[in-house]
């Protein structure tokens, strides 16, 4: 009887007139499980239904007007209605019993196998919790795959096949959501059993402990033994076991291992006071198997033994005043003593029965482990001794007590009221030597000159390498290059810097005339990307003109010199016109035969003209 749903259906006709708009529903579709109500349309359910045997109908409803009286036009509809699902149903496991085996090598967290249970219901109301009861759970473990609701069994401990075979577990399964409504009916879970078969391994041998601790005093003699270490192989044939050390440092070859039995032994004296622990590493392998290995960790300490006088701690430096008092303390010393002990240190102090200056010096045990150094008698002379060497005699409280002698050196300084401890080094430092004060500042003297000498030296070399001028680059590489003549470039004369065309005051020797022909001079400047100073060149020239107009050693005939620059950046350099000397009267040119092989043509061109005119 419960209402599903309403369904309404529309007639044109006037309400008013008759029957003719008056509606009557019938079901024509749907039975036995829906009924429809005649008048208002309501269908309701007609009994139960069960979701998992079907979850979908499809209801036909007609609608006549007329009240359904003959002559009476009708209409249908369909309604689709699905069910929907509720917790009605428990999950149920698809086997009563499971068999499954792990191997006694398998490590924690290992899959063991997997269970399942069915439920009807979907979404929610399908979601399920799978759980270990019994011992087993401390072994086993079981998880829920969310995503296709399968229990999955893993390894929760190691097995050993030689102590438990077989297990029996039981799982259990039950909804996450459980409906009241249903759970008087029976328990939404189930149950199941699991038979877990271990399998066997050939295993490593197994030491009886993880970690061994032994003992043994410091300077027991070579192939005392240390300890014992046990291991079985664990399996059933019992294979015998071989045993070894990893030589990992060399610190561990102070030991050495029966392979037969695991009895350690030390291979030399161990010196406590070197290493007061040593761990190493013993490997038990299986003799039929050699890949079948395993480690324990041995951890050795060494006694300690009283083989160790106890000493100074640190090199005392002591000093006594001239005009010091008897009585005066004038050190505070102490001990160490590199042994253990167990009751604590105690240390004692005295001077040596034969010591040369027990009248000059006594010792007092302050019985704390320190003792003081006094004077017995007043004023000393540095003149006569600098020094006092006073053996102490430390003993330790050990079982066989231990005696050590310690030279404690006193010196003697030239003190007013106190004692300077600098001067009193540095006049000691000087009587170890043998010098003077004088001598010494002479030493040093002499030291410093050499110093100041070598600096000097290095300073002079590095001028040299620096550039003596200040002026710019562009200066050092302008420069005037005369020749003797047009075209030659056998013999480059004289170079000269551009400094030299600044200077206005020229000092001319004047030379006897020679009867040579007139000289065609040439200029030749290596052109450069910066040109030259114009103003310069015309200084310059016009200088040379007044001194030639001046100069009464020239020539009786004329002799123009032109000059000309062919510009910045050209490859050619300057040269005079050939226009200077218009006669070649009584003008010879055998000289051009000794210009070289580039004037040979030049050469006897002028050679055969002359021929030719003589």
């Amino acid at each position: 009887g419960t209402s599903v749903i309403q369904v309404t259906a529309t007639d044109g006709d006037d309400p008013s007139y008759g029957n003719s708009a008056r509606l009557i529903y019938s079901l024509i579709q749907g039975q036995p499980y829906f009924s429809v109500e005649p008048k208002t349309g309501v269908i309701r359910m007609a009994s139960q239904m069960d979701r998992e045997t079907k979850d979908q109908y499809l209801v036909i409803i007609q609608a006549k007007d007329m009240v359904g009286q003959p002559g009476a036009f009708s209409a249908t509809a369909t309604v689709t209605i699905n069910l929907s699902d509720i917790n009605d149903n428990p999950p149920k496991f698809q086997q009563r019993l499971y068999y499954m085996s792990v191997s006694e090598e398998a490590p924690v967290g290992t899959t063991v196998g997997k269970v399942f249970a069915e439920d009807s219901d979907i979404g929610d109301n399908a979601a399920m919790n799978y759980s270990i009861e019994g011992d087993s759970s401390d072994v086993f473990d079981i998880i829920t795959d969310n995503e296709t609701q399968e229990g999955i069994i893993l390894l929760k401990k190691t097995v050993d096949y030689e102590s438990k075979r077989r297990y029996s577990i039981q799982a259990k399964v039950a909804n996450k959501y459980i409906d009241e409504l249903f759970l008087k009916e029976e328990p939404f879970e189930d149950k199941t059993v699991v038979k877990i078969n271990v399998e066997n391994a050939d295993e490593p041998p197994v030491f009886t402990s993880e970690n061994y601790v032994m003992e043994i005093f410091e300077g027991a003699v070579s192939g005392s033994v240390v300890g014992m270490v046990t291991a079985r192989d664990p399996d059933d044939d019992d294979s015998p076991v071989r045993y070894s050390i990893v030589r990992s440092t060399p610190l561990k070859r102070l030991f050495s291992i029966s392979e037969h039995n695991g009895t350690i032994i030390t291979t030399k004296p161990l010196d406590r006071e070197i290493a007061s622990w040593h761990n190493i590493t013993v490997t038990a392998t299986e003799t039929r198997n050699p890949e079948k290995i395993s480690e324990a960790n041995v951890y050795i300490q060494v006694l300690d033994v009283n083989d160790n006088a106890p000493e100074f701690p640190k090199y005392y430096e002591t000093f006594v005043c001239e005009n010091a008092d008897s009585g005066q303390l004038i050190q505070t010393i102490s001990a160490v003593d590199r042994d253990d002990s167990a009751e604590g240190h105690h240390f004692y102090f005295s001077l040596a029965q034969e010591a040369p200056n027990n009248s000059h010096f006594t010792v007092k045990d302050n019985q704390d482990n320190t003792a003081g150094i006094f004077t017995r008698k007043s004023g000393f002379r540095r003149q006569e001794q600098v020094f006092f060497y006073l053996p102490i005699l430390i003993k330790d409280n050990g079982t066989s007590p231990l005696t050590s002698t310690n030279t404690l050196t006193v010196t003697v300084c030239d003190c007013d009221t106190e004692v300077n401890i600098f001067y009193c080094r540095y006049g000691a430092f000087m009587y170890s030597l043998g010098l003077s004060t004088e001598a010494l500042v002479a030493v040093l003297a002499c030291i410093l000159i050499l110093l100041v000498f070598f600096l000097a030296i290095i300073t002079i070399r590095q001028q040299k390498k620096s550039s003596p001028f200040p002026e710019k680059m562009e200066e050092f590489r302008e420069n005037i290059v005369s020749y003797d003549d047009e075209g030659g470039g056998e013999k480059d004369t004289e170079a000269f810097d551009i400094s030299a065309l600044r200077t206005r005051t020229v000092i001319r020797t004047h030379k006897p005339r020679r009867r040579v022909p007139s000289e065609i001079h040439s200029l030749y400047r290596q052109s450069l990307q910066v040109g030259p100073d114009s103003a310069i060149f015309r200084q310059f020239i016009s200088e040379k003109l007044e001194e030639a107009n001046t100069d009464p050693s020239v020539p009786p005939y004329d002799s123009l010199q032109t000059y000309a620059f062919e510009g910045t950046g050209s490859l050619a350099g300057s040269l005079s016109s050939l226009g200077s000397n218009t006669s070649d009267v009584d003008q010879s040119y055998d000289y051009l035969a000794d210009w070289g092989p580039h004037f040979k043509q030049l050469a006897g061109m002028y050679t055969s003209h002359r021929s030719v005119g003589d």
